[in-house]
């Protein structure tokens, strides 16, 4: 089931970036200093990076995952923009997993950094809410809140558009969408986040 949810969500996000103009390809994203263009990089940097390859630039990188994806993504942003969206709709079935992440983590990092698109440029793209239930599952596990260093102890998440809920404490309430957003140490507008827990949605930011 989970990989029907990724296949949808990667052609629904191609879908999308047709639909862009020129100035939104270009536009800045949620994901500090990378562009739409850049995150398209990104998202589709997994099916065109076959392993060997991928270990000779990770090997480049000084063995750096982050100096690896941020150049990369730099580099092929140049890459004609029906290419990268063609790498994401062809690919929609691939099988990549991140590294201890298994499919829900494929799942998580394509609807992070689909919005990461759509929402600075004020898109607003439906996502399956079994889908995006097994994201914010997945990224208020332990694993995921150690890595985006975002602290929910003491908070009860709570979201209006879906049937979810996670934690006990101060309500912290609002959209699947932002609340899978700040939970990523993305910013997510002014108000999108109520309640006594909503001071954790200041000055949260990251990629």
């Amino acid at each position: 089931m989970i990989t029907d949810w990724i296949a949808a969500e990667r052609r629904d996000i191609a879908d999308m970036l047709d639909g862009l103009s020129a100035e939104q390809w270009e536009s800045p994203s949620l994901c500090e200093g990378w562009t739409t263009r850049h995150v398209v990089a990104h998202l589709t940097m997994p099916f065109r990076y076959a392993a060997p390859r991928f270990m000779m630039e990770l090997a480049k990188a000084g063995g750096s995952f982050q100096r690896l994806s941020d150049g990369i993504a730099d580099r092929d942003a140049a890459l004609p923009r029906a290419q990268l969206i063609a790498a994401l709709r062809d690919n929609a079935e691939h099988p990549w997993q991140p590294p201890g992440g298994g499919h829900e983590g494929a799942l998580t990092h394509d609807v992070i950094h689909g919005l990461d698109i759509t929402h600075p440029l004020r898109i607003e793209r439906a996502i399956s809410p079994d889908a995006m239930r097994a994201v914010l599952d997945m990224i208020t596990g332990p694993q995921s809140r150690q890595h985006f260093g975002v602290d929910v102890d003491g908070v009860q998440l709570q979201a209006v558009d879906l049937d979810w809920s996670c934690g006990t404490g101060a309500p912290l309430i609002g959209r699947a969408q932002d609340l899978a957003l700040l939970l990523t140490g993305r910013r997510v507008p002014e108000g999108a986040i109520s309640g006594e827990g909503a001071h954790l949605s200041a000055g949260v930011v990251g990629r």
